[in-house]
């Protein structure tokens, strides 16, 4: 629709008339603006000097004056404000993703088409955005085609809905009309869902994994983790919320041995732990991080290989300690892959040629086929299809009924509502809020994102 790519059959109708739409510059030409999931702002540059060079012809010589006189009657024309005369960076997630929309407004663009807009927001973030926009379209001033996974989205602030399944139209409706139930079976299609694990009682099981007083800092060399402490007992998972960008994938990386913490320790069973394959091994520690073809597996070995990471230097597939079998190496990938329904070729096939949702399954497969005390997991379902995340997420489910100790990081807060026994927030580097799930809710969590 926004002209990336263009079409091999078919055509797009704009007000019942064929359109071709070469690239971007016709779709905007045409009112169609886009809000991508992912910002596209000059964090240095301020809100105004961002709209401003978002024009398809700015003046070479800006008259700030008279562009800030037009740009503060245009905002006093919308439903939300956002501050002009700062730099983007300092915004928050949710002015940001306010300003992308007003981007688009301000390009007198008609027909939004949003991506996963709530990605990066706090539920009462979410809520105000989507808010706004459905009172932009109940008075005719807007029409937006929204992308979501998010069933709450739909039901909550669409008209009409369309699934799509492997690229195809698998259904559509009124909302209002459909249930969800009806949605999901259009999302799934004949794939049967494994249910989800029963959540088996815990009672008074002892800390498995701790973390005390843990700092670490980012990429720039600024502070990213600081003073974290957590336990986590047997049986239980702990689930960690949080708006992207507040520390969570340094945490990850320092708790897999991928980033070095500058203070504080981790403990399994009460013995100081070491984030390293020696201990790993020792203390039975397992996780599967966020896009696990980049972090979790190499692309370009076969499905037996990566499967046996955890187990090529043990017997049977290492032999006079050095040797690599192949054949008990591929015998054991094939049980794996059945037990896991890895849908693959063959053993011998390429990791990066298989889905997003296989990839999570080979790497869980590896990660799982032992015994599991600790299990450390980052949105495990982020992109897949709702098939995969229902498999997934009762694996997790299953871990934790064995007596693991399960840390789940996520950014999709209904898998944290639904999967976890402590929920806890990370806000700024810090965790400040850890509360039983039976006594959370959604306000308080989402202050809690929000840094309050």
């Amino acid at each position: 629709i926004m002209g990336f790519y263009q079409p091999t059959s078919g055509s797009v109708l704009i007000d019942g008339h064929e359109t071709e739409i070469r690239n971007p510059r016709d779709a905007h030409a045409h009112g169609i603006g886009m809000v991508y999931q992912h910002f596209t702002l000059v964090p240095s540059l301020t809100a105004a000097e961002n709209l401003v060079i978002s024009r398809a012809h700015p003046p070479a010589v800006i008259d700030w004056r008279k562009e800030m006189r037009a740009l503060g009657d245009f905002l006093d024309r919308m439903p939300f404000k956002v501050p002009l005369d700062v730099p983007v960076s300092s915004l928050s997630a949710g002015e940001k993703q306010k300003l992308e929309i007003l981007k688009q407004l301000y390009l007198d663009q008609h027909f939004l088409i949003l991506d996963e807009p709530t990605s990066v927001l706090t539920p009462g973030e979410a809520d105000e955005v989507l808010g706004l926009l459905r009172g932009m379209t109940r008075a005719g001033d807007l029409t937006i085609l929204m992308i979501t996974h998010k069933f709450r989205e739909v039901t909550e602030y669409t008209d009409a809905f369309t699934v799509l399944r492997r690229g195809k139209m698998a259904g559509a409706g009124t909302v209002g009309e459909v249930s969800v139930d009806e949605m999901s079976r259009m999302m799934i299609g004949e794939a049967k869902i494994r249910e989800s694990a029963t959540r088996k009682p815990m009672h008074d099981e002892p800390v498995v994994f701790e973390i005390a007083g843990l700092f670490a800092d980012g990429d720039a060399g600024l502070p990213a983790v600081e003073a974290v402490n957590l336990k986590v007992h047997a049986g239980e998972i702990v689930g960690i919320a949080g708006v992207s960008g507040n520390g969570q994938s340094e945490l990850v990386e320092v708790l897999s041995g991928q980033r070095d913490a500058s203070n504080g320790q981790l403990f399994i069973h009460n013995k100081p732990f070491v984030p390293n394959r020696d201990h790993m091994d020792r203390y039975k520690v397992y996780g599967l991080q966020e896009e696990p073809l980049r972090n979790s597996a190499v692309p370009r070995m076969t499905v037996a290989e990566n499967i046996s990471f955890r187990t090529f230097d043990k017997p049977p597939i290492t032999s006079l300690g050095w040797w690599l079998s192949p054949g008990p190496m591929r015998a054991r990938a094939r049980e794996l892959i059945s037990a896991y329904r890895v849908k693959t070729p063959s053993t011998e096939e390429a990791m990066e040629n298989l889905s997003g949702g296989n990839v999570q399954r080979a790497v869980l497969a590896r990660e799982l086929s032992g015994a599991v005390d600790v299990l450390i997991v980052a949105n495990p379902c982020f992109g897949l299809d709702f098939a995969s995340v229902a498999e997934i997420r009762a694996q997790i489910m299953e871990q934790r009924n064995r007596g693991a100790a399960v840390l789940l990081f996520s950014e999709d807060l209904d898998e944290i509502l639904e999967l976890s026994d402590t929920i806890a927030v990370m806000s700024g580097g810090r965790i400040d809020y850890v509360k039983p799930a039976a006594e959370a809710d959604r306000t308080s969590i989402g202050r809690a994102m929000a840094g309050h």
